[in-house]
């Protein structure tokens, strides 16, 4: 089993086949402690709130807060770290909305192409007015996808205290609720010994069929809004 466990740590450790060994929770948090608390909740903030810092890891990261909580490697109660996290992930995407509400306007006033087209910002905003409280909570199980979605809805107008409630919503079941499964599960020694399976299979897996249910409201959306284009043109 030993080897079975090697090849699943360079596996969720994809960072450290880079290079960038750094990027491996458990490298950045192996300090423990308030350090890695700390760093935990930085992390998580820049994640979330900027969008080119959206290569962060951020399940795995949360899951290995748990697992270290459980395990004494980071020696805080969990209801202070729970605390602390969904603070840091609901502040992330705060910012990334306003970043999208402030920059957006700026940036779609531009000259008309096929990127920074004006009509893109009404049908943004139509989606979000709509689809948004899902969009929200689903974006935060989704690499890259809880960096981007909050801007989009700030530069979509999305409502804004439909953003901050739905906001903390995500932040509660993301930023708290995975890293109570690490820690609840992080008590369970076949856990603690075979951890990486875990990550794997209890945070990148499901992410799966939250994907396929956001493909499936933005087909919605886009067939829906095809439909009332056509009727206006006949």
């Amino acid at each position: 089993m030993p080897l079975l466990n090697t090849v699943l740590h360079s596996t969720i450790a994809v960072p450290a086949l880079l290079g960038i060994d750094w990027l491996d929770p458990e490298t950045l948090l192996k300090a423990g402690g308030w350090a890695a608390l700390i760093l935990a909740c930085a992390f998580v903030f820049l994640e979330t709130g900027v969008l080119v810092l959206a290569f962060l890891p951020g399940d795995s990261l949360l899951f290995t807060v748990g697992l270290f909580s459980a395990t004494g490697i980071i020696d805080i109660p969990i209801w202070i770290t729970c605390i602390l996290l969904f603070i840091f992930a609901f502040a992330g995407d705060q910012m990334g909305f306003m970043i999208g509400r402030k920059l957006g306007p700026a940036i779609f006033k531009k000259e008309k192409s096929k990127f920074f087209n004006p009509e893109n910002v009404a049908r943004t905003h139509e989606f979000f007015e709509k689809h948004g409280p899902k969009a929200i909570i689903i974006a935060r199980f989704l690499p890259v996808f809880r960096a981007f979605v909050p801007a989009a809805a700030g530069v979509g107008n999305m409502t804004y205290r439909h953003f901050v409630a739905y906001n903390a919503i995500g932040a509660l079941l993301w930023g708290v609720g995975v890293t109570l499964l690490g820690y609840f599960l992080g008590q369970i020694p076949f856990v603690r010994q075979y951890s990486e399976v875990f990550i794997i299979v209890l945070v990148l897996i499901p992410g799966i069929p939250i994907l396929i249910e956001a493909i499936r409201a933005f087909n919605s959306w886009r067939t829906k809004r095809r439909a009332a284009k056509a009727g206006e043109l006949g």
